[in-house]
């Protein structure tokens, strides 16, 4: 099957004034993407913006339900820079078709579903249908750099 050739995701990111950030270095020994056959998978993408790190802490504890969702779409918004660099242009991304979010939250806050959907509605946004995925959550209350939240994605390529 080849690329539909009408609204790109770039130009979805264009119409809505949404510019992807600089992708971010890996923290680690490991590969910020890897991509097996026609499936390209991201490491964890954090809520970076210009190089800093926008949101720390817990969600239910130092940010709200709506910080949470605000970081969340920005951890996915660095993931979607990280699929760019991966394939060259979000039109080769033929589905995102998983979605996993690991967030740090208070104990007394069970409402943490509600702040990942800040990530799946900006890949809806971005996407369209391409965009509709699975998706999983994970509570850690120990994160790397006391980030609030980590964002990875699972997307198909079309074949060259």
């Amino acid at each position: 099957m080849s690329k539909p050739n009408h609204c790109t995701p770039e130009t979805r990111l264009a119409e809505a004034g949404i510019a992807l950030p600089e992708v971010a270095n890996a923290l680690g020994h490991y590969e910020p993407y890897v991509i097996v056959g026609s499936q390209l998978m991201t490491s964890g993408q954090f809520p970076y913006l210009n190089g800093e790190l926008m949101y720390k802490g817990q969600l239910g504890r130092d940010h709200t339900l709506l910080e949470g969702y605000a970081a969340c779409r920005l951890a996915a918004l660095n993931a979607i820079a990280q699929l760019k660099q991966a394939c060259g242009e979000l039109s080769r991304i033929k589905q995102i078709y998983r979605l996993e979010g690991v967030l740090s939250v208070h104990e007394s806050c069970g409402e943490h579903p509600q702040a990942l959907d800040g990530a799946s509605d900006l890949l809806l946004q971005v996407f369209g249908e391409a965009g509709r995925h699975s998706r999983m959550i994970w509570t850690n209350p120990v994160m790397p750099l006391n980030s609030l939240c980590l964002v990875y994605l699972f997307a198909e390529l079309y074949a060259d």
